[in-house]
């Protein structure tokens, strides 16, 4: 019995890790409302995704400001750290929409250069 259930905690192990999204260096993939990231990712231009909130937001979750002696998460300060057990979830689809246009790490493609310039000899 205590095999098989080894067995099952590695399986289900194996299937959500397949199913993150990357956090670290290297070219980062899109941002998607269908991937589950964890408490803290950070995407460039975009910030810190808070999981109990499904939303990136500029300050690491629970970040403490020793000036005001309060805690930041969720878009708010408070006195209290936030004590939620949610480690990674998936984030809203509007919010996804919003921050994929902020990102600073992507290469857009563009109509070239602007600034050129030609010298002619005479």
């Amino acid at each position: 019995m205590k095999r098989s259930r080894s067995i099952r905690l590695v399986l289900i192990g194996g299937l959500s890790a397949g199913a993150l999204t990357s956090c670290g260096p290297g070219q980062p993939p899109p941002l998607s409302s269908e991937a589950v990231y964890t408490n803290n990712c950070y995407v460039p231009g975009v910030g810190y995704y808070h999981a109990p909130f499904r939303a990136w937001y500029s300050l690491p979750y629970n970040h403490f400001d020793p000036q005001t002696q309060r805690y930041f998460y969720g878009g708010q300060w408070s006195a209290t750290a936030c004590e939620n057990i949610t480690n990674i979830s998936a984030p809203a689809p509007g919010i996804v929409q919003q921050a994929e246009a902020q990102r600073t790490d992507v290469v857009r493609g563009g109509f070239g250069s602007t600034s050129s310039s030609y010298y002619i000899h005479s």
